[in-house]
């Protein structure tokens, strides 16, 4: 039997024995949800489960830790004292855990493993392909993907939840690595039957008292929208807010309005579906797909190779977009050497 001396030994007395016989790694998981969305509701959403599971699980690690681990105000929930501790420690334990996870996938290198993404919105017309053809190189590795807006993506990384993340903008006030892999060009959609569908080289005056659709605020297509009528000194006319990108489509096919959207949305049914693509001056808005990571993280093999292949990616999407619009090939081209000049730019200013 091997021995071990007393320096290298844990002493029982480390170990809280009570805590690994009453609170359970599922009750912190919920925890640390509802911490997170502030909402028991959104909580349970999250980790499909049911809001009397969630309140249950709750109770009994309140009932351990013997304090109360939430307060409600009003309809919002907020963390009491001891439920601040207790949520800086969750996350200690679910990055230990994520850690080690990764040794372990890298030890049987790529025939299992994990990969979690958390991508925008609008991404999710773009990853699954992705996902699909990066599964039969790896049909052992399980895959995970969570769409969310920019905001929440924001969040989630400063909490180090996920592997990589995929974002139509690099958040400038975070300390991250991001990699170009793909364009994302947007497009002024219109109901078919509109006055300007056909029209060459239409001024963005003309379209700026036309009335748009948009989506929530923390979307980054609805940024990049304001964006390029600013820089006209213009301001879009928003009729109306909302929450998806599917429902945008119908409200423009009912003649609601406009909207600036990634032409990815209309891989599927094509640009000679109900939807028309306006002919706009200073568009399509080039926009690049990048994924991100916290510079402080360490990559797992499954993501570095992920990450490889999803650059490696580029050719075919480039090819399905330029599929759809012709004018994409000039307009990417004209994006990639503008980039390459601002990098280039930047290097010899540090």
């Amino acid at each position: 039997m091997p021995t071990s001396n007393d320096n290298d030994s844990t002493p029982s007395t480390a170990i809280p024995d009570f805590l690994i016989r009453h609170v359970s790694l599922r009750q912190l998981q919920v925890f640390e949800a509802i911490f997170r969305l502030g909402s028991f509701t959104r909580a349970a959403e999250e980790l499909f489960l049911t809001q009397p599971t969630v309140s249950m699980q709750i109770k009994k690690l309140t009932d351990s830790m013997g304090l109360p681990l939430f307060e409600h105000v009003g309809r919002s929930v907020e963390p009491t004292e001891a439920g601040k501790e207790l949520y800086q420690t969750c996350r200690k334990i679910f990055e230990s855990l994520s850690n080690l996870e990764m040794k372990i996938a890298d030890l049987k290198g790529l025939k299992r493993g994990r990969l979690r993404l958390c991508v925008v919105t609008i991404a999710k017309y773009l990853v699954p392909e992705m996902l699909g053809e990066f599964s039969k190189l790896y049909p052992g590795i399980d895959l995970a993907m969570k769409v969310t807006n920019r905001e929440s993506i924001i969040e989630r990384m400063n909490a180090n939840e996920y592997d990589l993340y995929i974002m139509g903008q690099v958040p400038e006030e975070l300390d991250v690595k991001s990699y170009q892999f793909a364009p994302n060009p947007l497009v002024v959609l219109a109901p078919r039957n509109h006055p300007l569908v056909g029209k060459k080289n239409i001024k963005l005056e003309e379209i700026a008292n036309e009335p748009f659709l948009m989506r929530e605020q923390g979307s980054g297509m609805r940024d990049a929208t304001f964006r390029a009528f600013d820089r006209k000194g213009l301001r879009p006319q928003v009729r109306m807010e909302l929450g998806s990108n599917e429902a945008i489509k119908h409200a423009v096919v009912g003649g609601l309005g406009l909207s600036v959207m990634s032409l990815h949305t209309l891989v599927l049914e094509g640009i000679d579906g109900p939807v028309a693509v306006l002919d706009v001056e200073g568009f399509p808005l080039m926009r690049e797909w990048y994924m991100v990571y916290p510079k402080s993280k360490e990559l797992s093999m499954v993501s570095r190779t992920f990450l490889d292949f999803a650059i490696e990616y580029e050719s075919t999407i480039c090819e399905r977009m330029e599929s759809l619009l012709p004018a994409i090939k000039n307009a990417h081209q004209e994006s990639k050497i503008s980039a390459s000049k601002k990098s280039n730019s930047k290097a010899k200013k540090k």
